[in-house]
């Protein structure tokens, strides 16, 4: 897998008015992903939406859609969301039992497979699995809420990471979600991200695609300043 050229901005809708969905997603038309976060209210205090609204996002966007769950069978779940049109696919690894099972089915459906940890999980349980998968997520706030401030030591987690990857040769997808804005999108990037997951930061701005550039032009700057 190449590594990443540019930094991938991935507004999330939660923090987006569902009443006029289709209308949000088009202010996001210029991000390169848009970012689903599926709650049950079991692994997460929180409920948001199933793959019946998956559909319907991705029959108003051609942008790919970013699916993180956050559930409490993922194993059993995931392909439902591949069939609902997400074009990546993301479990958390405290949820899953058969994680390299679910892996490797998400991938085998014609989606991408993510693998998603906690602030308070360690990056060593991604040993196992990260030669298999094409992105990972570090959540840079306790899931389940959004708006919440950025965990400072997730910049510490974020180079554990990028050592992780270089030791092994891989070059997965490091995607960064919680908290992320135009103050710290330079710092996640330097340290080892090259994915940005922006929700408040996107949607509370009166516009939203000069937002989305500005977060891009930030990330790629640090970007290229950590390939020199």
């Amino acid at each position: 897998m190449a590594a990443q050229e540019e930094v991938l901005i991935a507004p999330s809708v939660l923090s987006a008015d569902f009443l006029h969905l289709a209308d949000e997603l088009a202010s996001i038309s210029n991000a390169d992903l848009v970012h689903c976060d599926v709650m049950d209210g079991e692994f997460v205090p929180n409920l948001t939406f199933g793959p019946l609204v998956i559909e319907k996002v991705a029959s108003a966007t051609d942008v790919p859609i970013d699916a993180h769950l956050m559930i409490h069978n993922p194993d059993r779940d995931a392909l439902t969301y591949v069939k609902a049109g997400a074009s990546i696919v993301s479990v958390h690894a405290e949820a899953s039992t058969h994680l390299h099972r679910t892996v490797y089915a998400i991938k085998n459906a014609g989606a991408r497979a993510g693998v998603v940890i906690n602030p308070s999980t360690p990056v060593i349980a991604l040993d196992a699995i990260i030669e298999d998968v094409d992105l990972v997520c570090l959540m840079s706030v306790n899931p389940g809420f959004g708006g919440q401030a950025f965990i400072e030591g997730s910049y510490r987690k974020l180079r554990q990471l990028q050592a992780l990857c270089m030791e092994r040769g891989v070059c997965p997808l490091i995607e960064v979600d919680g908290g992320v804005c135009a103050a710290n999108a330079k710092d996640i990037v330097a340290a080892g991200a090259n994915t940005l997951v922006a929700g408040s930061a996107v949607f509370s701005a009166s516009d939203r695609a000069a937002t989305i550039e500005t977060l891009r032009e930030q990330g790629n700057e640090a970007l290229g300043l950590r390939c020199q």
